[in-house]
């Protein structure tokens, strides 16, 4: 598949939850993917968990809105399932994966998904070669295009292998959260397999108009409001690297979240990064985002900044896979 190098990310589509991000409006989400998509983004990414079914809705709602001509390719993910009363859990049985998936197939209002991923490992459920031997049958069913995985390590990734082909890899990575860039990004480079990272600006933190303030306003149904990254001292280390963004993006002519995109997108073995949008506005500065080459100057700057702020973990500096 051809992919654009920006995805629109639909976590926070599904409004609020145990891992939602509050009220969302169904009108708003609709009009933010048609949005994104009149900007050139070729695809969607979502996940049965999120809002427990309701993102995967208002993404099928989005496409049947939208001339079949012009639809973006759709992402979404299986694995975690829920209960009447919203516990969620971890479900990678082969004959649950082939459920979840005719699940997502009619939420969605399709007849095939994209990319189906497993959404995160399970230690306690069937041997993984179980559960990707039961992805791959959905390849050859026609009903998923091409199977990948997120959040998996490399032990996991070469058990996956030995079985059938990963043909994509979803893991978390931003300046704050860098820890992909050591070891599973090189590993997807060495085996052919697409990296799609997630949270590039960091669940908001890196977006440029994050604040204290705001991280104090976050809704008990906000997921952040709970999260040791938006509270101090962890939130004073962060927003001091976001700081460190704006005379990069100014010399640029850029917005601070192009910056921040561009440096995920720097690493080499990576595909594309998914950024999440609530409302059209948020996705206007994607395409300057997917454009932005960062200079060696830049990269030497931002490095210095992560080492300056403490702020993550994780290799600092894209290149030859640098730890």
């Amino acid at each position: 598949m051809d992919i654009t190098v920006i995805g629109f990310g639909s976590w926070a589509v599904g409004g609020p939850g145990l891992m939602g991000w509050g009220a969302q409006s169904d009108d708003e989400s609709v009009a933010a993917i048609h949005h994104a998509v009149a900007l050139g983004v070729n695809w969607v990414d979502t996940a049965a968990v999120y809002g427990f079914g309701h993102s995967e809705k208002v993404v099928g709602r989005a496409l049947a809105e939208l001339p079949a001509a012009d639809r973006p390719l759709v992402f979404t993910k299986c694995g975690l399932v829920w209960d009447d009363d919203g516990v969620e859990s971890n479900d990678l049985r082969p004959e649950s994966i082939k459920q979840q998936c005719d699940d997502s197939l009619r939420r969605l209002g399709l007849d095939h998904i994209d990319l189906y991923q497993i959404h995160d490992p399970d230690p306690d459920g069937p041997p993984i070669e179980d559960s990707w031997g039961a992805m791959l049958e959905l390849v050859d069913a026609g009903k998923v295009r091409a199977a990948g995985v997120s959040n998996f390590d490399v032990a996991l990734l070469d058990r996956c292998a030995a079985v059938g082909p990963v043909a994509s890899l979803q893991p978390p990575l931003s300046l704050l959260r860098r820890e992909a860039a050591a070891d599973v990004v090189p590993w997807c480079a060495e085996h052919g397999a697409g990296v799609i990272v997630y949270s590039p600006l960091a669940s908001g933190l890196l977006s440029g108009s994050f604040t204290r303030e705001r991280a104090e306003r976050l809704p008990d149904g906000d997921w952040r409001s709970r999260a040791a990254a938006f509270k101090r001292p962890a939130l004073d280390r962060n927003l001091a690297l976001q700081d460190a963004l704006r005379p990069v993006a100014a010399r640029h002519g850029v917005s601070v979240d192009a910056v921040a995109i561009a440096w995920t997108l720097a690493w080499p073995g990576v595909t594309a990064a998914i950024v999440g949008a609530r409302t059209p506005a948020q996705a206007d500065g994607w395409p300057e985002a997917a454009a932005l080459r960062l200079t060696g100057e830049d990269l030497a700057e931002l490095a210095a900044a992560v080492e300056t702020t403490g702020a993550g973990s994780g290799p600092v500096t894209p290149g030859a896979f640098d730890k």
